[in-house]
């Protein structure tokens, strides 16, 4: 079935937000049929001095499946009755929302918000729980999948959040091709810090990127802090802090986090068993497996197995053989 994505330009979108949501939707690796709408068909202010032409108003969220809105300015103002009206409609329907950037404070002015987790950029993030204290704003993260509401921080950020929707969709595989279109790292973990202190090491030499790399070919290795930083030459408190500055998070969270995709990807494309599957992205056992598939995705590896394998060939593959992702 078409799944149906609309993506809501309200009056001043930001530009970039506006692209990411229509482009990385719209790649064939994903799917999706894409609408971009208005409050009204017609052309809809930008914040980068030009004006957009959308081809349908607002009564295109009536037939979403997910509805994406971008962020505008300035962020504070009243959106438009009908503009909230059609959000509330499409959230009690069960139409996935979605909000990139300051579109979270359409999703809070439309109620969808209230008595849950969201994010915005950091610049903003006090704002949004001032104005709306029935959410519990969290100003440190890039993403935060709460179910059906899906909210990120500020540009960047919003091509984190559309790979996890295809990831989550459509499976590792898509996610990947669609990043090596555009050119990003393939996975960037929501809970990841926002303002990571120092991106860009001023020193190449002192980056962890090696020892990152190495940690990727060997994810069922023993990959305890000690032998991270005994890898990269430094010590345990040293490498995590480090570590944490260059990354935005822990050894262990991102850890898991390779892990977990490496399981997702090896049940994608080969026929190992479950247990062999644990082994091999060093997850230990089909139990801890388990464990980690319903923390971080919400359901079981065999689950996940069915949904993303349909299509791939096993028969003619043999176990354990790399993807072409």
């Amino acid at each position: 079935m078409i799944h149906n994505v609309a993506v809501l330009a309200v009056e001043a979108v930001v530009s970039l937000d506006l692209g990411i949501a229509c482009e990385l939707m719209s790649f064939a690796e994903a799917p999706y049929q894409v609408t971009a709408c208005g409050a009204r068909a017609g052309r809809v202010a930008t914040t980068s001095g030009f004006s957009a032409t959308v081809s349908h108003g607002v009564r295109a969220l009536s037939a979403a499946d997910t509805v994406i809105v971008p962020g505008f300015a300035p962020h504070c103002r009243p959106c438009e009755p009908t503009v909230l009206a059609g959000l509330w409609h499409a959230y009690q329907r069960g139409a996935r929302m979605v909000s990139i950037c300051t579109g979270a404070f359409a999703l809070a002015q439309a109620g969808i918000l209230d008595g849950r987790r969201a994010t915005t950029h950091w610049m903003y993030a006090a704002e949004l729980a001032s104005a709306y204290p029935a959410i519990s704003v969290d100003p440190r993260v890039l993403y935060i999948d709460d179910g059906q509401v899906l909210t990120s921080a500020g540009v960047a950020s919003g091509i984190d959040l559309c790979l996890h929707l295809i990831r989550s969709d459509h499976g590792v595989q898509a996610a990947r091709a669609v990043a090596r279109r555009v050119v990003v790292a393939p996975h960037r973990d929501g809970g990841q810090a926002q303002y990571i202190e120092y991106p860009v090491p001023g020193d190449p030499g002192s980056s962890l990127a090696a020892t990152r790399t190495w940690a990727l070919e060997h994810l069922n290795a023993d990959l305890s802090v000690p032998n991270l930083a005994r890898h990269a030459g430094m010590s345990e408190r040293t490498f995590a802090r480090r570590f944490a500055a260059e990354t935005g998070t822990t050894p262990l969270s991102w850890l898991v986090t390779q892990r977990v995709n490496l399981a997702r990807e090896l049940l994608e494309n080969t026929s190992l068993g479950i247990d062999q599957v644990a082994s091999r992205c060093g997850l230990g056992s089909a139990d801890n497996l388990r464990l980690h598939f319903r923390r971080h995705l919400r359901t079981t590896p065999s689950a996940y197995r069915r949904s993303f394998a349909l299509h791939a060939d096993l028969s003619h593959r043999p176990a354990g053989s790399p993807s072409s992702a």
